[in-house]
């Protein structure tokens, strides 16, 4: 019964049901969560203002990067993003009545409290992309064109991820919320730049250690021509959306620990 989309697919209306039920509040939740995208988008072309290249990057290749991090962490943010919530359900006890149904954990948890008001977002996120890409004077190739697809995927499975990890922590920590937050949204941020701005282990470990590095950054070096500063050879940039498979294998292996970890308020 677990693996039947009915259960699941009954969840997601009912939540799209009594979320637009209050169709003014709908409406300036979302134009508000559009606000906090394009904000990000608005301080790198700020950053813009001052100098004619980051890292090496123009303005134009600097976009492609930051379209890529915005759509993908803005889909992951809507699908995923509200699993930070499971503190609250482990705090409360709450999650007893979700490990008792014949239905998935994870998946409950997810269409329980899903933010439909964030999809304006990936709306937005997908516009700045749409520009960026088309302004960028990229080379269309079919790899190219593959590239951008597989990327997107990868970015959103990889912020996903990311979401669903931190969130395990609450299963040992419940007030584990600022380090998730350094991860998840401190990782969107270190993606919307060129990562050889940045500099010694704060690198190592973010870029490659933890992947950001191949969410946006070279897949956008791929996609713009450019050879990689750091050195590294040019097909990483079309196997990188490939490390968002790894993370989430990890992220899988730590939500599972998490779970058969928890002890319910009746035990």
């Amino acid at each position: 019964m677990a693996d039947r989309p009915r259960p699941y697919l009954a969840l997601l209306r009912g939540q799209a049901s009594a979320q637009a039920s209050y169709r003014i509040s709908f409406a300036i939740d979302l134009g508000t969560n559009v606000v906090a995208t394009m904000l990000d988008v608005l301080t790198v072309l700020v950053l813009f203002r001052v100098t004619k290249a980051l890292g090496g990057f123009t303005l134009r290749e600097a976009m492609v990067m930051v379209g890529l991090t915005a759509f993908a962490f803005a889909a992951a943010d809507l699908m995923v993003g509200n699993i930070e919530r499971v503190k609250l359900y482990v705090n409360t006890g709450r999650l007893d009545a979700v490990l008792v149904r014949p239905l998935g954990v994870l998946p409950q948890l997810l269409l329980m409290d899903i933010p439909i008001r964030k999809a304006a977002r990936s709306v937005f996120g997908a516009t700045v992309l749409a520009v960026a890409l088309a302004s960028a004077g990229i080379d269309w190739t079919a790899a190219r064109v593959g590239l951008v697809a597989f990327a997107l995927a990868g970015g959103v499975l990889f912020f996903g991820s990311i979401f669903v990890a931190t969130a395990s922590v609450a299963f040992w920590w419940i007030e584990s919320g600022e380090i998730g937050n350094a991860f998840t949204y401190g990782g969107r941020e270190f993606t919307t730049y060129p990562i050889n701005i940045y500099s010694g282990w704060f690198r190592r470990v973010f870029a490659y250690g933890l992947g950001f590095g191949f969410v946006a950054y070279y897949p956008a070096l791929a996609l713009l021509g450019r050879t990689d500063p750091l050195g590294l050879p040019g097909w990483v940039g079309y196997a990188a959306p490939g490390v968002s498979i790894v993370v989430a294998a990890v992220a899988a292996a730590v939500w599972r620990v998490g779970v058969r970890h928890y002890r319910s308020t009746g035990s």
